[in-house]
């Protein structure tokens, strides 16, 4: 897959309606702190994202809520993929192991599942599941090509 096709496949999610977003705007802070919290609780916290990646972990569930409070306010679909690929590359450089965004994204969806109502959590959801879908491919898209052999190379090892 393409970042093109991911752009096509983004296109197909629908954005909340105005109430379902505000009832997230509402609980951003308090959805990325129980992310933080969880995720801080994992005792595999150091394999997910190196020797000093906590601090940076947190940093990005508050920069992360912050923006999908914009991007569900402001959908488009090439923002989505294009910051989703910027994430694992900056991310995947400073140590974090590509297991990070399964756990990360499910602990999200647990928040999500748990803080909002049912209505907002049915619409905010597939943002949420398209991204734990397409894990694989950022993966792929964002591994490094070795100049002139046309190998992928791992970022970080795996």
């Amino acid at each position: 897959m393409t970042r093109e096709e991911l752009i096509l496949s983004a296109q197909l999610l629908t954005p909340p309606a105005l109430q379902s977003l505000e009832e997230f705007s509402q609980k951003r802070e308090e959805l990325a702190s129980q992310v933080n919290q969880a995720m801080n609780a994992r005792p595999d916290l150091e394999k997910l994202v190196g020797s000093d990646g906590k601090r940076m972990s947190e940093d990005n569930n508050r920069n992360f809520s912050l923006f999908m409070e914009s991007l569900l306010t402001h959908f488009q679909p090439e923002v989505l993929v294009d910051t989703a690929l910027w994430v694992f590359r900056a991310y995947r450089s400073h140590g974090f192991n590509t297991i990070y965004w399964p756990a990360n994204l499910d602990t999200w969806m647990e928040a999500l599942k748990q803080r909002l109502s049912m209505e907002a959590f049915i619409q905010i959801k597939p943002f949420y599941a398209w991204l734990i879908t397409h894990i694989p491919i950022f993966v792929k898209l964002t591994d490094e090509v070795r100049a002139g052999t046309g190998q992928t190379v791992p970022i970080e090892p795996h």
